[in-house]
């Protein structure tokens, strides 16, 4: 396929994806809020404005001559109690929505939706439904897993997928649907923002007793896999799990990250109950659960499918995150 559409084109994901996506000779147009000078300025990306995204947003003239649709854009998740599943609604399920009817009514043969892990649950700490080779029980999500999502943010994006398997029921538009654990990269946003600063310090962290294990997936291994999905054959209508396939403790974690930056981290030990309390008392309960509980990811249906594998390891990930 020639001609992609990206969404959420200047975001974590959707602007190195376009800069890839046109190294590779393709003609790709990012969707934006708006289109500013300093946006176009020496860009081989063709951006053009479509305001917020919503169930009103019309794509008729932008979804002209496309090959594929890249739906990166969407509210992301945030760490709060009072979420707004309406808001969710309206730009993560009722958006999709509306962007897929036209990208069928237009022509567009495939549509990649990024969605979330969290569509299959918040952790797998009692999950136990793998046996590996050594005939011990593992922890792990797998694509087969019957959905759980939990929070406004995940909800939404299980249900913008089923609305997409709908549509491509009725219109034979090539749905492919990623659902992605945490992933990493220059000028990450959010929780792994708030990670590095805290790192950034040179604080002592009491994490030393932590034993988890986390999927991540650095912004390379990504791509690739994206750009996989928009001619491989048999990505049609499938769900894919994606990560580095190697998956890391919280203290590994943040020593990696120590090591990249060139700074030296200590870690001691304080017991998980009273981290889980002390998170409880500060209102950051969820942010200790995340780094002190386990979510990892089988990835071994997304590389027989696809006939992909991670070309870039956690560890230089990790380094290039602060070599950009």
């Amino acid at each position: 396929m020639k001609k992609i559409l990206v969404t959420g084109a200047t975001g974590f994901i959707g602007n190195p994806l376009c800069k890839a996506l046109t190294k590779s000779g393709r003609s790709v147009y990012g969707a934006v809020r708006s289109v500013s000078s300093s946006l176009i300025k020496k860009s081989e990306v063709e951006y053009v404005s479509v305001g917020d995204i919503s169930s009103k947003t019309n794509w008729k003239d932008i979804l002209a001559g496309i090959d594929c649709v890249i739906h990166c854009a969407g509210r992301a998740h945030k760490m709060s109690k009072n979420q707004d599943f309406d808001l969710y609604n309206l730009i993560n399920k009722e958006g999709t929505r509306n962007l897929a009817e036209q990208a069928a009514e237009a022509g567009v043969k495939r549509f990649i939706f990024l969605s979330s892990i969290k569509v299959n649950g918040e952790t797998t700490n009692n999950k136990f439904n793998k046996i590996n080779v050594d005939n011990q029980i593992k922890n792990i999500f797998s694509h087969t897993d019957i959905p759980n999502p939990i929070d406004a943010y995940s909800i939404s994006k299980f249900e913008a997928e089923k609305i997409l398997k709908n549509i491509s029921t009725k219109t034979g538009l090539e749905v492919v649907v990623l659902r992605l654990p945490l992933v990493y990269g220059y000028s990450a946003p959010a929780n792994l923002k708030r990670l590095i600063k805290i790192i950034s310090t040179g604080l002592p962290l009491p994490f030393s007793l932590v034993n988890n294990k986390r999927s991540l997936i650095g912004i390379d291994n990504l791509l690739n896999v994206i750009a996989r999905c928009i001619d491989h054959p048999a990505a049609k209508n499938k769900t894919f799990l994606v990560s580095d396939d190697k998956d890391l403790s919280t203290p590994d974690l943040i020593k990696l990250i120590a090591t990249a930056m060139g700074r030296s981290i200590h870690l001691f030990p304080v017991p998980i109950s009273w981290l889980k309390f002390f998170g409880f008392l500060i209102g950051r309960q969820s942010d200790i659960d995340r780094l002190t509980g386990s979510l990892q990811v089988d990835i071994e249906y997304t590389k027989k499918i696809l006939d992909w594998k991670p070309s870039v390891s956690v560890y230089d990930g990790i380094r290039r995150m602060f070599n950009c």
